[in-house]
């Protein structure tokens, strides 16, 4: 396994070692001692998983209470996952990443707390699995408008299909402006 640090600190991007013959293949997917040797959250109490259409876009995700970190794959399909660290102390406040995470690539994002998370469905009949640090608490959670022009993800859709919760998500400005942001 290879965990690769992106240019926002603590957000990195997990390469399994795949081994492959005449039957398929075999990966591990997580190890928690090479999650504690890298120096991240290595207790991970919940498994999710989400099915979408062909240009769904989710997100921008987060949880504050209890903090969440997650590791986002895609068994089936592929997405472009996008992450945007919305911890105020950052140097990278803001900034965002964005990665085409397939099957046939078997990438991994692994998102500590205080990154909101989404991804754009590059393919019809996606699924993306989520492994979470801490249970999911709907009064400790939010989200950031998936198109908010400060922070300035280029979606790969030209066709949006997004709910109307994410729709009706505060921005980022009014993000940082709530006290539960003071957390990150």
């Amino acid at each position: 396994m290879n965990i690769e640090q992106t240019k926002l600190k603590d957000l990195v991007i997990i390469t399994p070692e795949i081994h492959e013959d005449e039957r398929g293949f075999f990966m591990e997917l997580y190890r928690k001692s090479e999650f504690e040797q890298a120096g991240f959250i290595s207790n991970y109490v919940q498994d999710n998983q989400s099915h979408s259409k062909k240009d769904v876009v989710r997100g921008l995700h987060f949880q504050w209470e209890p903090m969440l970190g997650k590791i986002l794959r895609v068994p089936n399909g592929s997405v472009y996952a996008v992450a945007v660290d919305i911890r105020k102390k950052s140097k990278t406040l803001g900034g965002w990443i964005g990665v085409e995470i397939s099957q046939q690539n078997k990438l991994q994002l692994y998102a500590p707390p205080g990154f909101a998370t989404g991804f754009c469905a590059l393919s019809e009949n996606t699924d993306v699995q989520y492994k979470y640090s801490a249970y999911y608490n709907p009064k400790g959670e939010s989200n950031i408008l998936w198109n908010d022009s400060d922070i300035g993800i280029k979606w790969p859709t030209t066709n949006p299909i997004v709910s109307e919760r994410d729709n009706q998500a505060q921005t980022f400005k009014e993000w940082l402006k709530t006290k539960e942001s003071d957390n990150f």
